[in-house]
């Protein structure tokens, strides 16, 4: 435990209280938040909360590992796509030109 921050009472030094109402509510609501992830954190051993940070990331790694192999086959069809496209239409030149008489 930080005992540098501890004020006499065991507790951390309350900030400079916010002066709207609001404010006031969120700062509280945000040291509540930060207390109990710190009591939560207390309760896990060591070894489970290193593994299960690990875990996390490893989570997120496959994650990204998907969404990056599909963004490649969206680039590769959508590319596929434009050059057949580009194979397919008439030409805008030369003898296959076609007059258009608009009423």
């Amino acid at each position: 435990m930080d005992t540098e921050n501890l004020n006499g009472t065991g507790h951390q030094p309350e900030e400079e209280s916010p002066r709207a109402p609001l404010e006031a509510f969120v700062y509280h609501q945000r040291r509540a938040l930060e207390e109990t992830g710190k009591a939560l954190e207390a309760l896990l051993p060591e070894g489970f909360r290193a593994h299960g940070g690990e875990a996390g990331r490893e989570f997120v790694k496959g994650f990204k590992a998907l969404i990056d192999a599909a963004i490649d086959e969206i680039e590769k069809a959508t590319n596929k796509e434009d050059s057949a496209d580009e194979d397919d239409r008439p030409s805008t030149t030369g003898k296959a030109k076609v007059k258009v008489q608009v009423d």
